[in-house]
């Protein structure tokens, strides 16, 4: 028989004294797996918690990160036994209409009940080996490209979906918009510039990502992104990570670049920042010279590789990154890039304006599933 496991959501700054949560015994510590979902409204509302039921021997994950509420969501992790064939959850929400439950990056069959339309069943796979490997079920992350010396991820962040430190701040709308254009432009300098074949031929890779505004595991604040660069296959390898910090406007202002063995380096404009591949002992064993970042006056980056043209990210025609960003190379404009990205429908539109042969612009959508990012 299933055991009655209810627990009730904790909301920023809530306390979990006094909760009590009637559970039976784990299993031992080398058989426990780990799952999350993701229960999904169909219209967002005041946050709210479901009724949670789950087989004996398993418990909802203590502590408040893992039990979230969102106007359009609430998540939450399970642990117990490794059980492959998944385990049976009831849920029940009342008056709250469900669209759907997300695990991972798929959506789980639903059972509903016919005798009760707050009630519904689903199966849950126990097969993650730690809390950290659930986070796909929490992100709604697309990857544009993740081939040979690249690894590139879009994050689609949803003001109803806000969690974690974000949940009781001001929505960054400027930095939501300008990290995919920056984003965007970053991918079309490491390809254009033969990086990502360099680093493909050394068997590493460069890591562009932006931030999470949903993910209370993962506390991704205040707003930056990255362009890292991994001295390896992923980031077990000795590693140069820049958080590049963005003011309202989408200006990058400072460079806290976490490099393997060294910890974080801050850099500020014009500061140059060069991140090395960690082959042989120049540069006191950092290796060889990769590029070099510069964070410029007007709010972009200039991104200089030791041989051929240099490159930049650039504040676009209205002065700032919000709108669009210019991209120079050898310090002339080379494109104008702008995205769009409606995460309610799941769809981002690009937009690449050839600045010097205007017949070569283009603009091309990318579609995502709205709750996964997979791709379609």
């Amino acid at each position: 028989m299933p055991v009655p496991l209810t627990r009730r959501t904790l909301l920023a700054g809530a306390s979990a004294a006094g909760m009590t949560l009637a559970v039976p015994r784990l299993a031992a510590a080398d058989d426990v797996a780990y799952a999350a979902f993701r229960v999904v409204r169909a219209r967002p509302g005041p946050p709210g918690t479901p009724e949670i039921t789950l087989p004996a021997g398993y418990e909802i994950t203590p502590g408040e990160k893992y039990s979230v509420a969102s106007r359009a969501e609430y998540y939450t992790f399970v642990q117990g036994p490794h059980a492959a064939d998944g385990i049976e959850i009831a849920v029940r929400w009342p008056g709250v209409r469900v669209e759907t439950v997300i695990h991972q990056e798929s959506h789980l069959p639903v059972e509903r009940d016919p005798h009760d339309r707050d009630a519904f069943r689903f199966v849950l796979p126990m097969t993650q080996p730690s809390l950290d490997a659930n986070q796909p079920t929490i992100q709604v992350w697309s990857h544009p490209d993740v081939s040979p010396g690249m690894y590139w991820r879009i994050e689609h962040n949803d003001p109803d979906r806000v969690a974690g430190p974000w949940a009781d701040v001001a929505w960054p709308a400027g930095q939501v918009r300008s990290v995919v254009h920056q984003l965007v432009a970053t991918h079309l300098i490491c390809r254009e510039a033969g990086l990502v074949d360099t680093a493909a031929a050394k068997g590493h890779r460069f890591v562009l990502m932006g931030f999470e505004t949903n993910n209370a595991v993962h506390p991704d604040n205040p707003p930056h992104w990255h362009i890292s660069y991994n001295s390896g296959p992923d980031f077990s390898a000795p590693t140069h990570n820049p958080h590049f910090w963005m003011d309202a406007d989408g200006r990058n202002y400072y460079n806290g670049m976490d490099v393997t063995g060294l910890g974080r380096l801050k850099y500020y404009v014009g500061d140059p920042a060069p991140v090395y591949d960690f082959i042989g002992d120049a540069n006191g064993g950092r290796g060889n010279l990769v590029l070099t970042f510069t964070l410029r006056e007007d709010g972009g980056i200039d991104i200089a590789p030791p041989d051929g043209p240099s490159y930049a990210i650039a504040a676009g025609r209205g002065g700032d990154l919000l709108d669009e960003v210019t991209v120079l190379r050898d310090g002339a404009p080379w494109l104008a890039v702008s995205t769009t990205d409606r995460v309610h429908v799941g769809v981002l539109t690009v937009r690449i304006h050839d600045l010097r042969h205007g017949s070569e612009s283009r603009t091309s959508v990318l579609r995502y599933d709205r709750l996964t990012g997979v791709l379609i």
